[in-house]
């Protein structure tokens, strides 16, 4: 049984190579989430097929920031038909409704998370937020990315549209460890490594309001006492102003 121990040795690799080379970015990305709130803007976050779950980690979370604004379509998303989600994630014009959707506007942040960052709907998405002024920060694998050609018309990719690139650090193709007897890679690094560094973002964000005399919004575990009471005030102030609250 070495193959764990091989996957977690990636994987610790892959987070060394983040503190090395990711900080600078993080803090960047921090900085620019605790002006946002700050300035009452939103920060919207966008992933489709598995890098919805990176949208979605920082939604509604035990210690994360309420104004949080997660863009969730189920076609994009896996649990109503995973193929089919591949196929919408790639066509042209759909980011568009989306926009529209949420009510994207001028010094908003937008999060859009793509491993490849080369398929029709991020490189959409990330081009219609930026030419609409809002910050753009790409969550991506640059290597992966910088190794593959684009699916988009412009012939762009993700990180080419944002102000702020993080890189997860991973492998060309996110699966990290071969197994010959299938001649292919298994055990993907893109989700914890992308966890990792949103809520580090986070961390950097709460920091940086602090020292700027701003109390940040952050919700509490439902699963301690007096948690519930401390989530239910945040609920009953943005229920109307959080789409998927």
């Amino acid at each position: 049984m070495n193959k764990p121990l091989e996957y977690l040795e990636n994987l610790s690799r892959v987070f060394d190579e983040i503190m090395k080379n990711q900080l600078g970015s993080i803090e960047k990305a921090a900085e620019a989430f605790a002006f946002a709130l700050e300035n009452d803007r939103n920060i919207f976050l966008f992933g489709t097929g598995h890098s919805h779950m990176l949208a979605e980690e920082l939604f509604y979370r035990a210690g994360g920031l309420v104004k949080i604004q997660p863009v969730f379509e189920e076609d994009l998303m896996l649990h109503i038909s995973a193929s089919k989600s591949t196929e919408f994630e790639r066509l042209e014009g759909y980011a568009q409704k989306l926009f529209d959707c949420y009510s994207m506007k001028e010094n908003d942040i937008i999060v859009i998370i793509s491993n490849s960052g080369r398929n029709g709907v991020c490189v959409d998405m990330a081009q219609l937020a930026k030419e609409n002024g809002l910050t753009v920060i790409a969550l991506t694998n640059l290597n992966h990315s910088k190794s593959m050609s684009s699916r988009h018309p412009s012939g762009k990719k993700l990180y080419e549209f944002a102000d702020i690139v993080l890189d997860n650090m991973g492998c060309v193709g996110d699966a990290s460890v071969y197994f010959d007897e299938i001649k292919r890679n298994a055990a993907p690094t893109s989700t914890s490594a992308g966890a990792a560094i949103l809520n580090a973002v986070v961390a950097g964000c709460i920091e940086k309001m602090l020292d700027d005399g701003f109390i940040p919004e952050v919700f509490s575990s439902s699963n301690v006492d007096g948690g519930d009471a401390v989530n239910e005030a945040f609920l009953e102030k943005y229920r109307d102003k959080i789409k998927s609250l």
